[in-house]
């Protein structure tokens, strides 16, 4: 009887510890950003080609900056200066992950014209909003750090942009025969 209790003790402590390893190990393995939900993540590893990521990188920082107005504009009773914060940080990772694909666009020679126009106009509307707020934005105090970094993250990703306008190859030209 007690050799039964004992082995069912044993048996129910090695499967405790074998499940508890299986969410640290699904963890390590998944390589997605945390300010990316399942369905963004899953649209940047469907886009066929460089300059599709770069569009949706664009898309969800102006998504993550909207959402940040809204915040200001209408304050949530809880967690409001942490949405804030948050809203700012993947506004930012967003910007720099999109500035980054750019590099690698060019590195592989890849046609990201498109995706360097883009970028180029959308970063000056950014810091348009972006200046705006760090001039007079309601509750600076509880999000300055987070803004500031967002102003010069995106002042680096507009001044990426112009360098890679110069860099990128051409448009092929259509001959007429």
């Amino acid at each position: 009887m007690k050799r039964k209790i004992v082995t069912a003790a044993l048996a129910l402590f090695a499967a405790t510890g074998a499940c508890s390893l299986i969410p640290a190990r699904a963890a390590a393995q998944r390589a997605d950003k945390d300010y990316l939900s399942s369905v963004e993540a899953g649209k940047i590893r469907d886009a066929e080609t460089t300059n599709d990521r770069i569009k949706l990188f664009l898309m969800f920082a102006d998504d993550r900056l909207t959402k940040f107005q809204y915040e200001l504009e209408h304050p949530s009773s809880n967690k409001h200066t942490e949405m804030l914060n948050y809203l700012l940080n993947s506004y930012i990772g967003c910007v720099d992950d999109a500035a980054d694909l750019i590099q690698l666009g060019l590195e592989k020679q890849d046609n990201i014209r498109q995706g360097i126009d883009l970028m180029a106009a959308k970063s000056k509307d950014f810091l348009e909003i972006l200046r705006r707020y760090a001039s007079n934005g309601a509750e600076l105090e509880i999000y300055k750090d987070n803004l500031d970094d967002a102003v010069e993250g995106t002042e680096d990703a507009l001044k990426e942009a112009e360098k890679a306008k110069k860099k990128a190859a051409p448009p092929p030209i259509r001959r007429k025969n």
